[in-house]
């Protein structure tokens, strides 16, 4: 099974971005010593969440220069917000600067104020999720000798007479898809795109390993995946990055003592996220919808749903179920919350207690999977 580290942590003003992100840059840097398998980005913008997430594909080229084995991940890429030519060229490029060392996961976006900030209607920006994927596809694909590509749809039109450059590595880079609806897992299974599995579908996990739901959409996955005939080398490698993510992992030498230390930096998170519901709130107006406020994230559902927390004994026992369902990867958010020295110093404890002590712990299921690219 493989493990990623999620770049997660909040700056709290302005006069903290800059901190923020030189402490996410060496948390990378401590993960890829550790020999973690990849960092996994958010896009996100506005609001202070991992602020370097405003260009991930930049961080990411910046990143990339300075290790040497991890894999970039992209969790998620709200498409509807990218030019497809520039996202098309940008995923080009940096798979030449890594070696083709990247993941980009794809989705519709979850907030109006990002979505209007680029001037996407929000209520427009799920029905853009095909059009955009289907021209990225169609611009990956274009050969000079070919017709011109031309599109328009939402607020973006553009024609392709030539060809993208740089080319990228593959042919067609390695996409990911939340399988979530039955139309998002087809779309994963048809292209054998690895797949992101939420975990929040009812009944709730009860901190034992996977729930019902995800079992159940890990196996819906799985079988529309081998369902459609790919070589089983494409097959072996979607499945080993089929991903699980925690949003807040934390490890100490005992339950308790990480279970205390969770608390607090939940409850930090949550005074970030309180801050930042009024803008949310204003966003909803001009954008004409009203949505549901967040759940708290220290509520025990949320802790339940999104959390991976205890002692490295309990943090592995939980993992080997999802090594024994056959998920290939699980994404861990170390630096949840704002950014402060004393929680750096947390996340950094614990990203090395992970990498020293759960992970010799989880077994391997008796299958492979496919070597990684």
């Amino acid at each position: 099974m493989r493990y990623s580290v999620f770049l997660v942590g909040r700056s709290t003003g302005a006069s903290d971005d800059g901190h923020v992100m030189r402490s996410l840059a060496e948390h990378t840097l401590h993960a890829d010593r550790l020999g973690y398998d990849a960092v996994f980005l958010p896009d996100h913008h506005f609001t202070g969440y991992a602020p370097m997430s405003s260009d991930p594909f930049m961080w990411a080229a910046y990143m990339a220069g300075r290790t040497r084995n991890l894999h970039y991940g992209f969790s998620i890429t709200n498409l509807p917000s990218h030019h497809p030519v520039r996202f098309a060229e940008r995923v080009n490029l940096l798979e030449q600067l890594t070696g083709g060392r990247i993941l980009v996961g794809i989705g519709s976006g979850t907030t109006p104020e990002e979505t209007i900030g680029f001037g996407v209607d929000f209520q427009d920006a799920a029905g853009l999720m095909e059009p955009q994927v289907e021209t990225a596809l169609k611009l990956w694909a274009k050969q000079p000798e070919d017709a011109p590509v031309s599109f328009g749809h939402g607020p973006y039109k553009g024609t392709l007479v030539q060809r993208l450059v740089p080319a990228g590595t593959s042919g067609s880079p390695r996409l990911m898809s939340v399988a979530l609806r039955e139309s998002s897992t087809a779309r994963a299974a048809k292209y054998a795109w690895p797949a992101f599995i939420p975990n929040f579908v009812p009944p709730l996990p009860d901190g034992n390993g996977p729930s019902a739901g995800f079992t159940r959409l890990f196996e819906a996955y799985r079988t529309a995946l081998t369902a459609h005939g790919h070589p089983q080398q494409a097959v072996e490698e979607a499945l080993s990055w089929t991903t699980h993510t925690y949003q807040c992992v934390h490890i100490a030498d005992s339950d308790e003592q990480a279970r205390e230390e969770l608390e607090t930096i939940l409850a930090a998170h949550q005074e970030a996220m309180d801050r930042e519901l009024p803008f949310n709130k204003t966003a909803e107006a001009v954008s004409g919808v009203e949505l549901k406020d967040p759940p708290r994230v220290t509520s025990e559902d949320w802790i339940r749903t999104w959390c991976l927390y205890g002692s490295p004994e309990t943090v592995a026992a939980e993992l080997q179920g999802y090594a024994d369902l056959g998920v290939g990867n699980i994404l861990m958010g170390f630096t949840t919350g704002p950014l402060t020295p004393e929680r750096y110093a947390l996340s950094e404890r614990s990203l090395e207690l992970f990498a020293r002590e759960v992970k010799p712990l989880v077994k391997s299921p008796s299958h492979t999977t496919g070597n990684a690219r």
